[in-house]
């Protein structure tokens, strides 16, 4: 009969053989374990990919899609400027609000038949 080992005792001789190790030796490790887990992540894309039939697997989206991207502006200000509705009112806009104007009135297809 074999010597057998609980998940425990395992982590503790692991645990013991890290802690004896330096920086450098630490930061080797870490690259290996890096391009490991870059290889298998890679033949797990290709089996993927021929499980579902797609030619190319698609890589994970970690962001949101439209984070970055420009979009066409929706409101004109008095002099020109321009706001796509995104983030914070710009202050012509909210000082047009202030003054007694609605947010539609400076949308840009009312502009657009005055320019």
């Amino acid at each position: 009969m074999g010597l057998t080992l609980s998940a425990l005792d395992l982590v503790e001789i692991i645990m013991a053989s890290l802690k004896g190790m330096n920086a450098e030796a630490l930061l080797s490790l870490r690259n290996q374990i890096d391009r490991r887990l870059a290889e298998l992540r890679t033949e797990l894309e290709k089996d993927l990919a021929a499980i579902t039939g797609q030619a190319k697997a698609k890589s994970i989206r970690t962001s949101k899609s439209l984070k970055g991207r420009k979009v066409p502006p929706k409101y004109r200000g008095p002099s020109g400027e321009t706001w796509a509705g995104r983030g914070a009112r710009p202050r012509w806009l909210v000082a047009a609000i202030k003054g007694g104007k609605k947010i539609e009135d400076m949308g840009l297809s009312t502009c657009a038949n005055i320019l």
